[in-house]
């Protein structure tokens, strides 16, 4: 015997979302989302900065406002590397490519900087040591990092570097077997924000 048809109607399906409303959605979404990411990240630099200067965490090096008591036997050489980011018309390198210290002594380095543009810029350093956990023991007492410097046309500027490698460095197992340790700056130009009612490019602003 066949099956009787059922009487009760089909429940209707759910209409599908609107391709352009589907869409609107997730663009607002992915804007929500990049502007988060954005604010956290303007938000933590400063953060991060402050971290690894305190830790050496990352490659970055130690701050410190007191030399050790006495330098130890171990030497290491520490050789200096000098960088520009694209778009920033400066020379730049290290007086010196490396110097040998012992272990708890402190040494002064220099490096230099030449503005080879028409005009005047504004840059800024940022640093890291390698090997990168070196940074744990590599100390800073005075240096150029993180400070806007501000060359004339031709203008050439010495800053020093004065620095040390913590007496803890021995006792770390990693460094048993390091005899170097490299600093690196690079040099980044710092943006110059367009004035109101003034063109970019030969544009005026909208």
């Amino acid at each position: 015997m066949a099956n009787a048809p059922d009487p009760r109607p089909e429940a209707p399906l759910a209409s599908a979302p609107r391709p352009a409303r589907r869409h609107r959605v997730v663009a607002l979404s992915c804007a929500a989302f990049v502007a988060t990411m954005v604010g956290a990240s303007y938000a933590a630099v400063p953060l991060y900065q402050m971290f690894c200067q305190v830790t050496g965490f990352g490659g970055a090096t130690k701050v410190a406002a007191a030399a050790p008591e006495k330098a130890l036997d171990r030497e290491v050489e520490i050789r200096f590397d000098a960088n520009v980011a694209p778009g920033l018309a400066w020379s730049f390198e290290p007086e010196q490519r490396s110097v040998t210290v012992r272990v708890g002594e402190t040494k002064l380095a220099f490096y230099k900087a030449t503005n080879r543009s028409s005009e005047p810029v504004t840059a800024t350093a940022t640093y890291n040591v390698a090997p990168a956990q070196s940074g744990y023991h590599f100390a800073k007492m005075q240096c150029f990092c993180f400070e806007e410097q501000t060359l004339q046309p031709g203008e050439t500027l010495d800053m020093p570097v004065v620095f040390f490698v913590d007496p803890a460095f021995v006792e770390d197992p990693e460094m048993k077997g390091v005899k170097t340790i490299t600093l690196s700056y690079t040099f980044f130009p710092k943006a110059t924000p367009v004035a109101a009612g003034k063109a970019k490019d030969g544009k005026a602003p909208l």
